[in-house]
């Protein structure tokens, strides 16, 4: 919302005969208010089914979102039974989502990277829906799990710290895509930065974060992108907001903080892009999504 305040929503009476929308996915878990954003994203591609995209994120995925605060908060603000049947509903929605964006067949957006796998856009497109986690797609879990390395200088493949099997890429990987496929930019979230963009491998892939202040923690700034019809780059940020003057305890929220509280205690937040991660558990599980 402070992203629309700042720069703009999608209006007939603003911009939307003539720019398109596109998010990149995760629009729950991770904080109090999961319902009022995929709520409002949903109801802005009803009124505007041309003009605002959504793709899919590794949190929309059932197995994932029952873990890091979906599900409990529709059960916590909704009740038992209405909350398990909109959990449900909403994930059955999210195994329909588009896996990428191609933007005048020169710039892809996706969520994660790509990984090990993906070598060819026509690999995302042979990608049939609905499809689900548990469908065991490698290129789909490079798709919404993947990471470029730590900076241009560490190049290939490396084990990556969110669990088994996934992996970070280099930018050598990244040259090889754009070339193979000639394009010129991936743009791809996944990861908390501290500016709300961050640029990898000489310019041809950008990290996007439109969170600020991660989890509460990071004290992080958020961005958009804002692509003119020459395709230049324009970054939009918006930074976090000052801590409230009053307690935690006097906030009408603090009854919802708690659970959000005790999650994030039990499942730590990905560290911010350029931070040291924890590596994966004993048993094999995502250490962080």
């Amino acid at each position: 919302m402070r992203l629309f305040d700042e720069y703009g929503a999608p209006s007939t009476a603003g911009d939307i005969a003539y720019i398109d929308y596109l998010f990149l996915g995760d629009y729950v878990d991770r904080g109090q208010h999961s319902l009022e954003t995929i709520t409002l994203l949903l109801a802005l591609k009803v009124e505007y089914p041309q003009n605002v995209h959504l793709i899919r994120g590794n949190h929309e995925a059932a197995d994932i979102n029952a873990l890091f605060g979906f599900r409990i908060e529709c059960i916590e603000r909704m009740g038992e039974r209405d909350g398990i049947w909109t959990w449900h509903r909403m994930n059955r929605l999210f195994n329909w989502l588009p896996l990428a964006a191609l933007i005048e067949k020169k710039i892809i957006c996706m969520h994660g990277g790509i990984g090990r796998s993906i070598n060819h856009v026509e690999q995302i497109e042979n990608l049939q829906r609905p499809i689900t986690m548990e469908a065991g797609s490698v290129v789909l879990m490079d798709l919404l799990w993947s990471d470029p390395t730590e900076n241009d200088s560490v190049e290939g493949l490396r084990p990556n710290a969110r669990g088994p099997g996934l992996v970070t890429f280099g930018p050598d990987r990244v040259m090889e895509f754009c070339n193979n496929n000639d394009l010129q930019l991936i743009v791809r979230a996944h990861e908390c930065v501290m500016d709300g963009f961050e640029r990898f491998a000489q310019g041809h892939l950008i990290t996007l974060f439109s969170a600020t202040n991660y989890c509460g923690t990071a004290n992080n700034a958020g961005a958009i992108l804002v692509l003119g019809r020459d395709l230049v780059v324009v970054p939009k940020l918006i930074h976090p907001l000052p801590p409230a003057i009053t307690s935690p305890e006097a906030s009408p929220d603090h009854i919802e903080d708690t659970w959000m509280q005790e999650l994030n205690a039990n499942r730590p937040p990905t560290p911010t892009r350029g931070r040291p991660q924890a590596v994966a558990n004993e048993r094999g599980s995502l250490a962080w999504i």
